[in-house]
C-alpha cells in the first residue's frame, strides 16, 4: 500500500500564525507527525475522525522538535489513543519539562513565563517520551517504509566547528520510496534561517511543519 498522508492545518492562539500535522495511513493504522497546540484540540481530533483515525489504530506520534505548537496534545492524544510518543533526546526535556528553552541559549525571562501561557501548554500536557530517536531510526515497524533523518532545526543548539555558525536540532520524516519529507518550518522568533543550509541527498521535496 502506498501510504497516505493528510496534512492538518491548525491556527496558533492570539494570532500567531499556523502549524501543519502529518497524519500518515500505513497497512497497520496510522502515525501522527506532530499533534499541534492544545488550543486546537478539538480541531485536530475531528481531522483525524475524519482520516478514520480512532483510539486504538494510531500506532506512533513522533515529535520532530519540542515547541509547544508541535507537543500540545501529544500526552493527551497518547492517553485517550492508547499511542506512543517519540521524541530526539535532545527535544524530550521540553516535553518532559514544558520548557521550551530547555536545551536552548536561556533568553528573556519573561518570554520564558509567558510561552506556557500563550500556547497552553499546563502541567498536564508534560509527559515522559514512550521511545528515544535518532538519526536512522527505522519506522517500518510501524507500518511506514521510512526513516527519521536528525538535522539542524529550531531547537538544541551546536556550534559548528567549521564555521562557527549556530546549528538548532530538530528530525524529519523520509520515505524511502517516495519523494516525501516532512520537516518542521523555520519561523522567526527562533531565528534560525541560517541553520538549514545543510546538505543531505535525503533532503529533496520537503514539506513544512
Amino acid at each position: 500500500m502506498q501510504q497516505a498522508i493528510k496534512t492538518i492545518h491548525l491556527l496558533l492562539p492570539y494570532h500567531l500564525g499556523s502549524v501543519n500535522c502529518y497524519l500518515i495511513e500505513t497497512d497497520t493504522g496510522y502515525i501522527l507527525i506532530d499533534t499541534g497546540g492544545s488550543n486546537k484540540r478539538t480541531d485536530l481530533e475531528r481531522e483525524l475522525a475524519s482520516a478514520g483515525c480512532k483510539p486504538g489504530n494510531l500506532k506512533l506520534i513522533v515529535i520532530t522538535h519540542g515547541d509547544f505548537d508541535h507537543t500540545g496534545n501529544a500526552r493527551y492524544l497518547r492517553e485517550k489513543y492508547g499511542t506512543k510518543i517519540a521524541i530526539h533526546p535532545d527535544d524530550a526535556g521540553m516535553l518532559e519539562r514544558g520548557d521550551m528553552f530547555w536545551n536552548r541559549k536561556k533568553g528573556n525571562m519573561l518570554i520564558r513565563l509567558l510561552a506556557p501561557l500563550l500556547f497552553g501548554f499546563t502541567k498536564s500536557n508534560r509527559s515522559q517520551p514512550d521511545l528515544s530517536i535518532e538519526d536512522g531510526y527505522d519506522l517500518s515497524e510501524y507500518g511506514f517504509d521510512a526513516q527519521v533523518l536528525s538535522l539542524p532545526g529550531h531547537s538544541k543548539k551546536i556550534t559548528d566547528n567549521s564555521t562557527g555558525a549556530a546549528r538548532f536540532h530538530t528530525l524529519v520524516v523520509c520515505a524511502r520510496r517516495a519523494t516525501t519529507r516532512i520537516a518542521p518550518a523555520v519561523r522567526f522568533p527562533m531565528r534560525d534561517a541560517d541553520c538549514v543550509a545543510i546538505e543531505r541527498p535525503e533532503l529533496t521535496n520537503v514539506m513544512s511543519v
